[in-house]
């Protein structure tokens, strides 16, 4: 009995016999991991506080600032750009050797972060309409809209790479990472003007990216790995301990500088290390996804990876607002963890209690829109059936 229950799925066997023997499994898992890892983040570190009638954004960091330490772990963004960087480079290798021009090719790769788009400013279009029409405080109708918009910005960054991938591919790392250098000098060190750090949006981002490009070049290794783990790690301590830094990853409501909008040189070399992590870790995660049940996990992660992205703030405001409806079960006054002020342990505990009803949320709002994403697309399991077992999983 206990055999036959470890066995796969009938649909993890069937992704597993479809996926090509060639196809870098690993790279799927640390996309997954980083678009999850986004996700779990801002479930911990975003709340949405009742205050006589309107909600307004806060963040436990900014009362507990000692969970610092949870953003370094669900700050993920370098990963998926050094991803992003690595499979674009070989994307773009393989599109040149079946003689693709470059405008068949970017409409392909750009084509699937933007198609679930136009439901998501579809459906808060109306949503902030509504709340206007219906009278909701201006500083509620802000607060939603921007939190459900803001993933926004890290897919016009990443298409915007991804756009320039042909002229970066063999860009050295090095040299996004002196610009970010000498703009946080400028900006930091001789009172230069806040609005210089945003040529950080590109060069921050940029060095992840164009790491990933080394990476499919084959130029780095293991070794690469721990170079840039330990001297990325010791670079953030330095800057946090000395530097002045915050060390939160993410940005706090209040305070005066934040390592992520725009990126700083801490977000960066931060970000360094996690990418030597990511290297150290492909060849166990290889290992490990020769598993038909863990490659399937990741495999439908990747296939709704943009519909989780974009969804997943919707998801928590959607739970917060029922909470607040007239006539609710839980209308009778704030609930702890959803709408009271994330000052305390209890206020930890309590959110914690909440992540799996916003991952219910998050379902609810996978089934509604991922068609947005994967188009005409059929599942993996129904392709499998009717190609005979072809190779069909495709190259996200």
């Amino acid at each position: 009995m206990r055999e036959r229950q470890r066995q796969p799925s009938v649909l993890a066997r069937r992704l597993d016999a479809a996926t090509p023997p060639g196809r870098d499994r690993a790279v799927d898992a640390l996309r997954a991991f980083a678009i999850l890892g986004v996700v779990g983040g801002h479930w911990l570190v975003t709340a949405l506080v009742s205050d006589g009638g309107t909600l307004r954004a806060a963040s436990p960091l900014q009362h507990l600032p000692w969970l610092a330490p949870v953003s370094w772990v669900f700050q993920t963004l370098a990963v998926f750009f050094l991803v992003g960087g690595h499979v674009a480079t070989k994307s773009y290798a393989s599109a040149r050797e079946r003689g693709t021009g470059y405008l068949p090719w970017l409409a392909a790769r750009v084509g699937r972060l933007f198609r679930p788009v136009a439901a998501v400013l579809a459906l808060w279009t109306a949503v902030g309409a509504g709340l206007v029409l219906s009278g909701a405080a201006p500083d509620t109708v802000h607060t939603l809209v921007k939190l459900a918009l803001s993933p926004l910005w890290f897919l016009l960054a990443f298409a915007g790479l991804t756009a320039a991938t042909p002229l970066v591919r063999r860009l050295n790392p090095l040299w996004p990472l002196a610009v970010v250098l000498h703009v946080d000098l400028v900006r930091f060190g001789l009172g230069g003007p806040a609005w210089l750090g945003w040529v950080n949006l590109a060069a921050g981002w940029l060095v992840p990216y164009t790491l990933g490009a080394a990476w499919a070049r084959g130029e780095l290794t293991r070794h690469s790995g721990r170079v840039l783990l330990v001297g990325g790690a010791a670079a953030t301590a330095g800057l946090i301990l000395w530097g002045g830094y915050p060390a939160s990853m993410v940005g706090v409501p209040g305070e005066p500088v934040s390592n992520l909008n725009p990126p700083t040189l801490a977000a960066v070399t931060f970000g360094l290390a996690q990418c030597g992590l990511a290297l150290l870790l492909r060849e166990p995660l290889t290992r490990w996804l020769r598993r038909p049940a863990a490659w399937a996990a990741v495999a439908l992660v990747n296939l709704s990876a943009m519909t989780v992205f974009l969804w997943h703030q919707t998801a928590l405001m959607a739970v917060t607002a029922l909470g607040l409806l007239p006539g609710s079960l839980f209308a009778r006054g704030p609930l702890p963890g959803l709408h009271t002020v994330p000052d305390g342990m209890g206020w930890v505990v309590a959110r914690l209690a909440w992540l799996p009803v916003f991952a219910v949320g998050l379902v609810v709002c996978w089934a509604a829109f991922r068609t947005y994403e994967q188009g005409g697309r059929k599942s993996p399991a129904s392709r499998e059936r009717e190609n005979g077992g072809a190779k069909v999983v495709r190259r996200a």
